[in-house]
């Protein structure tokens, strides 16, 4: 059995650093750039086996340099490869351009087009954690999860979340903009069906919705934004983390923010990943009350 089992994208990310973005067939220099794996759900999966859970993964590379340095990666941070597909077509590739707290963001999906769930693999699983899947593939994993009394976490990004599989959803996740765009003021938190809603907020911390209709906020620590690519997947790893320990949502949520606390401050989503016992130190140091 696995602890969690993600499914998502695995992408190969470009950064660049920039004071400002370019005009229409205008070309600039970046003041930085960095370079490395990345796909939300691959993101928050590395974090959670560097936690010490026991976690596999769904999901689909190319037959290339990419897609082999994904399996080595997981493999050295102890993820299960035995979910992930290599196909014949090059693996994904996500292109950022960052200014601050303003990033654009391109992506061609690659082999992640091609990933199918094997759900004799999906079976093995105590947690689902879904990122960047499309409506058809949510739709399937949530019933099949619902029929087995797998819980599910659900970060729903840009996509639209399925009406009539919404009140299956055990925790779904997204950021503040994500909100609003989908259902208008973060006052109409009750009117979203999933079991639990976990909204990120910008700036910093959580507004949690809890099964029982109670609504919460979780404070974040202040941070000097320097790329927010990975802070997301950071606060879901966190958050998982905590639920699947039988913490409370603040506990799992206040987890979450401080991930994506340190996650900001490096350039890259993966370069901030460190061990339990660091994240341990760390927390300590900066007097986060976490129940470890």
């Amino acid at each position: 059995m696995f602890d969690v089992i993600a499914i998502g994208n695995l992408n190969y990310d470009i950064t660049l650093l920039v004071e400002r973005f370019p005009e229409f067939h205008e070309k600039i220099i970046a003041k930085g750039a960095h370079f490395g794996l990345g796909g939300a759900a691959g993101n928050t999966a590395s974090w959670l086996a560097q936690m010490g859970l026991k976690v596999g993964f769904i999901g689909a590379v190319g037959n290339d340099e990419i897609g082999e340095a994904h399996i080595n990666y997981f493999k050295k941070v102890g993820v299960d490869v035995n979910g992930i597909k290599v196909i014949e077509e090059h693996s994904g590739i996500a292109i950022s351009m960052i200014k601050g707290e303003d990033k654009r963001i391109v992506k061609h999906l690659g082999a992640n087009a091609y990933r199918e769930v094997d759900f004799r693999y999906l079976s093995k699983a105590k947690y689902i954690h879904m990122s960047s899947n499309p409506k058809k593939l949510i739709e399937k994993v949530v019933e099949f999860a619902c029929e087995r009394d797998i819980p599910v976490f659900l970060d729903i990004g840009e996509a639209e979340v399925p009406k009539h599989i919404e009140n299956k959803i055990t925790y779904l996740l997204m950021n503040e903009d994500e909100f609003k765009r989908k259902y208008g003021s973060l006052k109409n938190v009750h009117i979203v069906k999933a079991k639990n809603l976990i909204i990120t907020l910008n700036g910093g911390g959580a507004l949690i919705r809890d099964e029982n209709e109670k609504v919460f906020e979780v404070k974040g620590l202040s941070a000097e934004v320097i790329d927010s690519t990975g802070a997301g997947d950071a606060f879901d790893a966190g958050f998982i983390y905590g639920v699947v320990n039988g913490w409370n949502l603040k506990d799992a949520a206040t987890l979450g923010t401080f991930l994506a606390y340190l996650t900001v401050q490096k350039i890259g989503a993966r370069t901030a990943i460190i061990p339990l016992e660091e994240i341990k130190k760390n927390a300590k140091k900066l007097n986060v009350k976490l129940p470890f």
